[in-house]
């Protein structure tokens, strides 16, 4: 699977799991519907982002290092916007950053190897 694809699946998929995370806030537990159509359409951008750039560069700690810095910027952006709960907002970001940001180096194949097999 080609590592824009991989990125924007996972992505999504962990975007999910990262707005179902506000569960563990009472205080916010009556939007969880709109926190995490919010997190999974965060989710997809940072996958889209995150397997572009590992298309371009092909270096795991590099992968891995712009996966976490996407991850918290988008995270950063949301966290702003509510004006609290930023480690709660934050951590599973960065987290959802760095496994799409390893998967898509380790996982994913480059435009030429994908032309390869066909």
């Amino acid at each position: 699977m080609n590592k824009a694809l991989l990125g924007l699946m996972l992505g999504g998929i962990l975007g999910i799991f990262d707005g179902l995370t506000a569960w563990f806030t009472p205080e916010v537990r009556s939007a969880i519907l709109q926190i995490v159509v919010g997190s999974t359409i965060k989710g997809l951008l940072a996958g889209v982002l995150i397997g572009f750039f590992a298309r371009k560069v092909n270096s795991l700690p590099l992968g891995i290092l712009f996966g976490l810095g996407v991850g918290l910027l988008l995270a950063f952006g949301v966290a702003q916007m509510q004006g609290k709960y930023y480690l709660e907002i934050m951590l599973p970001g960065g987290l959802l950053g760095v496994i799409v940001g390893y998967a898509t180096q380790k996982f994913g194949s480059s435009p030429q190897a994908a032309g390869a097999r066909s």
